[in-house]
């Protein structure tokens, strides 16, 4: 391949859909879904010609990010199994406080441009969104249109109360979002519509 054709070729340049903010983050837009009966499986546990049972559910990726690396690197490879769930969560890629910023800017990037490729090919798609210090506010919460459905996980976060609570309070400010799924147990603080998950019932798979 020429440098010209790896140029002109997009998951090289990756630019192919509309951005948001001052990094041009990727944008997925807001999508209307039936909030009645949120149920997860995570993407460790889905299997290639699902049951109707987990197909009628939504796939998270509140793990190990080792696991879900090569989604963004080979984005159609796994659209194939991921398209028959009911709704895809984005890649949860780590944003940790210690992580150098331009580390945490790539992983909320690469979330957002997973989520508009999958918008593009059809799927319905909740943005994940995560956060570290105030100085992340720059860029987290980019890449999402004011009022959709976003998810949140709350592995972890009871050791750093204080501190979600200013980036989950900022969310709301700038993204009023119609509801947050929300992966665990919320705080009772935490204002907004709120669909909580069971840690433990989303591994409960159907075989």
């Amino acid at each position: 391949m020429t440098s010209v054709e790896m140029r002109a070729n997009e998951l090289f340049s990756r630019n192919g859909f509309i951005t948001s903010g001052k990094w041009q983050i990727p944008l997925i837009e807001k999508q209307n879904m039936d909030l009645s009966d949120i149920q997860l499986i995570s993407y460790s546990d889905i299997r290639t010609n699902d049951n109707e049972i987990n197909r009628r559910k939504g796939v998270h990726f509140f793990i190990d990010d080792y696991r879900f690396e090569g989604i963004y690197r080979n984005p159609e490879k796994s659209l194939a199994r991921l398209s028959q769930y009911r709704f895809l969560l984005t890649p949860d890629y780590s944003t940790y406080a210690d992580m150098n910023y331009w580390r945490q800017l790539e992983s909320v990037a690469h979330s957002r441009w997973v989520g508009a490729y999958w918008q593009d090919q059809g799927q319905v798609v909740v943005p994940t969104i995560s956060w570290s210090t105030p100085e992340s506010f720059e860029f987290c919460f980019d890449g999402i249109e004011e009022g959709a459905i976003v998810a949140i996980g709350m592995i972890g976060c009871k050791r750093s109360k204080g501190e979600f609570m200013i980036g989950y309070n900022e969310m709301l400010s700038r993204i009023n979002p119609e509801a947050i799924i929300c992966f665990g147990t919320p705080f009772p603080e935490m204002q907004g519509r709120i669909i909580d998950i069971d840690y433990l019932k989303s591994r409960k798979v159907v075989r």
